[in-house]
């Protein structure tokens, strides 16, 4: 595929998207400015606060760059004040790059200054092949599936690695629920408590929610089934107060 410019250069691509979402965010910032400048005029302290940060993030947009730079630097104060303008540009990113088979590892000269070039976003970076995923995907077995990794001299799928930096990134972690018929994933964001976990699946277990039994994942694996992480006492029973823990495999008691 012919890029539409004639040259791949990643640095030139990043920076148009950010300048067309940045001139987008210009437009909301001078808005938001424009009606704090009046309210300054009344002697509103946390308007005149607004007002200087925005100010601030007005003139970073209009040198070309991404607000989401700012955040980096920002106090917690300011940082308040730019989210809640809802920012295109101060969205939170992940580049993925994808190379060839010889730069899955370290990547080349493109990655390299790709990375120089977003160093004040403190975004994460990741490198994927296309055609290795393709191929993985292709492969019917697990074990097939690990040899051709390790003949190409990866620990994992790079989807693998795509999933959990998303997830960390959106700060979200999975628990599970099993039973005879089905084992299933759940999504939740990091810090929700057991009702919060329950609620996903269904309201009514938030609404209903008397207590959870937890398996931590590490036990399940290393004791091998839930008959013996019960034999050996590893299976807690938690109330309302419980924060979820990744991986936790989880069964919900509740009041219909």
């Amino acid at each position: 595929m012919v890029h539409v410019d004639g040259s791949v250069n990643p640095v030139r691509d990043k920076e148009i998207i950010d300048l067309e979402l940045g001139l987008k965010d210009l437009e909301t910032v001078e808005k938001r400015l424009d009606k704090l400048v009046r309210a300054v005029r009344v002697g509103n302290k946390e308007d005149q606060r607004a007002a200087e940060v925005i100010a601030e993030v007005k003139k970073h947009l209009e040198q070309g760059r991404p607000a989401r730079e700012l955040l980096v630097t920002f106090e917690d104060d300011s940082k308040a004040i730019l989210k809640e303008l809802s920012l295109l540009t101060a969205k939170p990113v992940l580049y993925v790059c994808n190379v060839d088979e010889g730069a899955i590892e370290k990547g080349n000269t493109h990655t390299e200054l790709f990375r120089k070039s977003v160093a004040a976003e403190n975004a994460e970076v990741i490198m994927i092949c296309a055609g290795i995923e393709a191929q993985i995907a292709d492969i019917k077995t697990l074990d097939e599936r690990r040899e051709f990794l390790e003949m190409m001299g990866l620990d994992e799928p790079g989807v693998n690695k795509l999933i959990r930096s998303a997830y960390k990134l959106l700060n979200l972690i999975t628990y599970f629920t099993a039973g005879e018929k089905e084992v299933r994933a759940w999504t939740v964001r990091r810090g929700a408590k057991a009702p919060e976990a329950a609620g996903v699946i269904h309201s009514d277990f938030e609404k209903g929610f008397i207590r959870a039994e937890v398996i931590k994942y590490s036990d399940f694996t290393t004791l091998g089934s839930e008959a013996k992480v019960k034999e050996a006492g590893k299976m807690a029973v938690e109330g309302k107060e419980y924060v979820v823990g990744d991986g936790d495999i989880m069964h919900f008691r509740f009041n219909v």
